[in-house]
């Protein structure tokens, strides 16, 4: 193996991708199964589109129990779990006169609270199996680090909201919680910020498109695909003394 693909590589490595039905999280399969890990996707709905590499578990990462099934059932049938991508998430998209409860609870509920149970039962399994090295890599947004511009939605009814991107920033910092925390048992914890990506199946509008574009040192959207090189960085090797960082991947939007 050369010396750069052995730098990166996270062949025969257990990664697991929780939201593994949507957009990002089907990308990131794909591109660990591309690199000869052991992919296993979870999430609540079926993917539209099954990779053949990818093994498929069905679980709300809301409910505890749940979460402590289907990581058994991956240990159980894997015998390892090196890797674990908080990637399930959700938005609303309604003003924020208009929220409701319900639609409050239920964002914070997915993007945070299931995280931290996903890293809860990940740990456990670390000790219990007395694992030696390891690795969290949280999604989180651009928008738990900035506000989005309402000025961008001419035509886009797909609206950041105000507890998504409170929810996003508390998945930042509990990065940092449990980088600090796990670090003395070989755990590292990191975030992904992405900024906008266009969306191949529902694409945003071609105002917002234009306005957000406009926005962005490099003058374009982002592309699912431009998120898995910082995710396979962080789950290798290469990244063995890199914890607590949250890297934004959003074209330069953030540096103004």
């Amino acid at each position: 193996m050369r010396y750069i693909e052995k730098l990166f590589s996270c062949k025969d490595k257990t990664v697991v991708v929780t939201g593994a039905a949507g957009q990002l999280g089907a990308s990131l399969c794909q591109a660990f199964t591309n690199i000869g890990a052991n992919v296993v996707g979870i999430d609540i709905a079926q993917p539209k589109r099954r990779l053949k590499k990818v093994k498929y578990f069905r679980a709300d990462i809301t409910d505890k129990i749940q979460v402590s099934r289907v990581f058994n059932a991956i240990m159980r049938k894997l015998e390892r779990f090196d890797v674990l991508i908080n990637n399930a998430g959700v938005g609303t998209f309604a003003p924020f006169e208009s929220r409701t409860e319900e639609e409050f609870d239920r964002v914070l509920s997915i993007n945070l609270k299931g995280s931290f149970l996903c890293i809860q039962k990940y740990v456990d399994i670390y000790d219990h199996n007395n694992m030696k090295t390891g690795a969290i890599v949280n999604i989180a947004s651009i928008f738990g680090v900035v506000s989005s511009d309402f000025r961008n939605y001419t035509d886009c009814t797909r609206r950041n909201s105000e507890v998504y991107g409170a929810a996003k920033a508390g998945l930042i910092q509990m990065t940092k919680y449990f980088a600090v925390h796990l670090a003395e048992r070989g755990v590292r914890v990191n975030a992904i910020s992405p900024g906008g990506i266009i969306n191949k199946e529902n694409p945003q509008g071609a105002d917002f498109q234009k306005n957000y574009s406009s926005r962005c040192p490099m003058k374009r959207m982002a592309y699912v695909e431009e998120m898995a090189g910082a995710a396979i960085y962080l789950a290798s090797d290469s990244a063995s003394y890199t914890t607590g960082q949250n890297i934004v991947i959003d074209g330069g939007l953030t540096c103004w």
